[in-house]
């Protein structure tokens, strides 16, 4: 059989069998070139609730993001949000994922919540420092924005960071407040080369209702995040509420839409990457494959071994 990466589109091609017999396959090309510069994983990557349900039950940890890399194509990197990584670590990164295999990573809270993008060069300038080990498979920088940061007072903020961001690394740029929707916001973006990040955070009342928002589109470059009703993230006092181990709000007409979106986008685009949460459909790995396979990648389903059985004593606990 023909090995394809992961996240490698599923092609078509002609070539004879062991047995002498030929396995006909058409290619399409043009579909293939299009699909190729498309990325598609979830938001983080070490959750404890995928510990068998996405990851083997007895997974060391610092295994985790190798046996990632294997099912899927991408994964957003939350944890550069709380502080900037070791280098070690990101040539970490590097060195356990394969070729293919690319990253996103958020800018520090320190820069987009603290400092709120002012007086932000140098920590910008140590942070990207901080992922040259990544080299290629850095295929993006999201700022991540809070609700607070608005333009009635922030704009001047945000023209200032926008115009001083280093050509070398793609940029994305999440708007979390209403009032950044407005045509020169995007022509700012668009100028300078940085992405509108799409994303959707439709509740959980709207779930089965496909993504028909309208959102700029600024350069060559699409960055979407699914990321569906933080409002129901957690309980009025803070406790989590769910478990994310498998799919809870299943959003069929969402996922048809925004693959069209996407398919769509691919022919005016140089990349296309596409980050998942938990929270979109209560399991994002599955998610990401269930798009995935309506772009026409094949992300293989990890092969798990069967839970134990529980022992006597472990039943009787159960009582």
């Amino acid at each position: 059989m023909d090995q394809l990466c992961v996240g490698e589109p599923a092609g078509n091609s002609t070539r004879q069998g062991i047995d002498g017999t030929w396995l006909t396959r058409i290619f399409d090309d043009r579909r293939l070139d299009k699909l190729a510069n498309i990325k598609i994983g979830t938001c983080a990557w070490s959750y404890e609730d995928w510990r068998g349900a996405f990851y083997p039950e007895h997974l060391p940890a610092t295994d985790r993001l190798a046996f990632y890399a294997r099912h899927l194509s991408a994964v957003e990197v939350d944890s550069t949000f709380y502080g900037t990584p070791a280098p070690q670590v990101v040539a970490h990164w590097a060195e356990v994922t394969p070729p293919h295999f690319v990253f996103a990573c958020k800018l520090p809270r320190e820069i987009t919540h603290e400092r709120k993008l002012r007086d932000s060069a140098e920590p910008v300038r140590e942070f990207l420092e901080a992922l040259k080990p990544l080299e290629e498979k850095l295929w993006c920088v999201l700022v991540q924005l809070p609700p607070f940061f608005q333009p009635k007072r922030d704009e001047v903020a945000l023209r200032d960071f926008v115009r001083h961001l280093p050509p070398e690394v793609r940029f994305a740029i999440e708007f979390r407040h209403a009032d950044w929707h407005h045509p020169r916001i995007a022509h700012l973006l668009s100028e300078h080369g940085v992405a509108w990040a799409w994303n959707d955070l439709t509740s959980l009342d709207h779930q089965q209702e496909g993504a028909f928002e309208f959102l700029p589109d600024t350069t060559d470059f699409l960055y979407v995040r699914l990321m569906g009703d933080l409002e129901r993230k957690y309980a009025a006092d803070g406790r989590r509420i769910h478990h994310y181990r498998e799919l809870m709000w299943p959003r069929e007409e969402a996922l048809e839409s925004w693959a069209v979106r996407v398919q769509q986008a691919a022919a005016e685009h140089s990349r296309i990457f596409v980050a998942v949460s938990n929270h979109y459909e209560g399991f994002a790995p599955q998610t990401a494959r269930r798009l995935g396979s309506r772009l026409g990648f094949d992300f293989p389903a990890p092969q798990l071994e069967p839970p134990e059985p529980a022992t006597g004593a472990q039943q009787m606990d159960l009582l």
